[in-house]
């Protein structure tokens, strides 16, 4: 197992002995148990690393990547309502509930990494929807974490099932 470590204060990720910037929410870090929905905050445990999104068209997975994967298009979104029986969640669209829409005009979800907070099974309002994935020139994220792209390229193929990112 191997384990991506960010430090929510330098705004890092240390991995396999080498550093990369990242970007946390917008409200800096929590307790996983103080998150709620829609607060910017990014929220501290350690979370598996479940699965990889890519956008078609905008993304290809490396032929060295071993973690699970599928693609994504305009019918995928994400519930972030807690009412929804399907909160935190993929959905497809349309949908009765509020979602987040994967397909986004920014590349910011052309690489989703699912991490496993609040999934098993959900708890209604303790926060939707905390992926690892592209930023926006280092601009905080509504909770997530974020790198360079071409830092997500390389990273992806050295991750595995069974990884974990460590938020601190």
């Amino acid at each position: 197992m191997s384990i991506l470590r960010v430090d929510t204060t330098t705004r890092m990720i240390s991995f396999d002995c080498r550093t990369i910037a990242c970007a946390i929410g917008r409200s800096g870090a929590c307790s996983a148990d103080q998150k709620r929905e829609g607060d910017g905050y990014t929220p501290r445990g350690r979370w598996p690393i479940r699965t990889v999104l890519f956008r078609l068209g905008r993304s290809l997975p490396s032929p060295q990547l071993i973690l699970p994967w599928r693609w994504i298009g305009t019918q995928d979104g994400w519930s972030d309502d807690p009412v929804d029986p399907c909160y935190n969640r993929p959905i497809c669209l349309p949908h009765p509930f509020s979602t987040e829409a994967l397909i986004r005009d920014d590349p910011l979800y052309d690489i989703i990494v699912l991490l496993g907070h609040n999934d098993r099974p959900p708890k209604p309002g303790q926060g939707s929807a905390i992926f690892f994935h592209i930023w926006n020139d280092a601009k905080p994220t509504e909770g997530c974490v974020a790198i360079a792209r071409s830092n997500m390229d390389n990273l992806l193929p050295k991750l595995a099932p069974g990884d974990v990112m460590d938020i601190f």
